[in-house]
């Protein structure tokens, strides 16, 4: 079991704090500060820092950074996805998308979930604990330090619901967006949800304006009921007008992203259905071409299915666009490697 603090859970304020009762001078916390924003796995690696201050470091903290478990390397896309471990043993995924435009990571802000839905390879592993801010901050420097070049764009759709540990993902961004961390660009971080109502209108009363995606996979109430259980207390027509708010607040175009499954909801009719939904609102639709999950009941769509419900959805208006697919040789749908890692037993850690 983890027993030290994660050093990469202290804020600004923690970290002055912590270094006036060691007795240390003021610049001492802006050291650390700046330090947590490279990443280390080794406090002894602080060469500014004096040995003594090292060792209780060392004696204090955990560094922050979860190992690397498992890295496993698309031959059919420019993607990565990795295995993280923590010290009190939990394992979360994430993933390194490499573009013309930079490289884009996909982080895990729960260790498991506790949404149900139907299609997801997390579900039935439960929900073990929310990664902390720290632990956010862990991976996505984690990712950088292996690859060996800055992350320029941030997606929070891994696994788990970021909505759902909405203090500790917040945190965690404002942390990458200060001037005086990472200077990271709100506009080029978006938040994956399977839909909290409350939690969307809280965010819009946050300021931030990063891009929000909502997960929502059925035209109607009743299908989106029947493969996603969180929408039974968060309806669909309420959904839509927390988006709606959301755009109001933030300027910022919502983004709908809608997994396509074989005779599930890929009918030209709930094409039509969906753009009803979705007519006359400020969104882009982002078509998931699904990835199959071991022992599951929802099959992917045919690619020609996929391109007619795409043209369906233009031809009633609707902007959207069918999501490159990446990683399908690597578990590429999100949980599946930590489900096949866990269900494998001690032999497959």
């Amino acid at each position: 079991m983890q027993s030290a603090k994660n050093f990469l859970d202290l804020e600004k304020t923690d970290l002055e704090a912590w270094c006036q009762d060691q007795g240390l001078p003021k610049f001492r916390a802006k050291q650390l500060y700046q330090w947590q924003s490279k990443g280390l796995d080794d406090f002894s690696a602080l060469a500014n820092l004096p040995l003594d201050l090292r060792t209780k470091l060392s004696e204090t903290f955990w560094p922050g950074l979860p190992k690397i478990r498992q890295v496993q390397r698309s031959k059919l896309s420019e993607s990565q996805k990795y295995l993280f471990a923590y010290p009190d043993g939990e394992t979360i995924e994430a993933v390194l998308m490499f573009h013309h435009y930079g490289m884009s990571a996909c982080l895990s802000s729960q260790i498991g979930c506790r949404m149900a839905c139907r299609f997801c390879a997390s579900t039935g592993l439960a929900l073990k604990r929310n990664l902390s801010r720290g632990d956010l901050l862990g991976q996505f420097l984690a990712l950088e330090d292996h690859a060996g070049q800055a992350i320029s764009n941030l997606d929070l759709m891994g696994i788990g619901e970021p909505l759902d540990n909405y203090t500790e993902v917040l945190a965690f961004i404002r942390r990458l967006l200060a001037p005086d961390f990472r200077n990271f660009s709100v506009r080029r971080i978006s938040l994956s949800t399977c839909g909290l109502i409350d939690k969307i209108y809280a965010l819009a009363a946050e300021g931030l304006g990063l891009t929000l995606a909502i997960s929502l996979h059925a035209p109607d109430q009743a299908l989106r009921e029947a493969i996603m259980p969180v929408a039974k207390n968060n309806p669909l027509p309420d959904l839509l007008e927390a988006a709606d708010f959301y755009f109001e607040q933030t300027g910022r175009r919502v983004s709908y992203e809608y997994a396509l499954f074989a005779g599930i909801n890929d009918s030209l009719d709930q094409a039509k259905a969906l753009a009803k939904l979705l007519t006359g609102r400020k969104c882009h639709v982002n078509l998931i071409p699904a990835n199959a999950v071991e022992h599951s009941p929802f099959q992917a769509t045919t690619p020609a299915q996929v391109q007619a419900f795409a043209k369906m959805l233009e031809r009633q208006g609707i902007n959207a666009t069918v999501r490159r697919s990446l990683g399908q040789d690597i578990d590429a749908a999100c949980g599946q490697l930590r489900r096949r890692n866990l269900l494998a037993g001690p032999a497959g850690k």
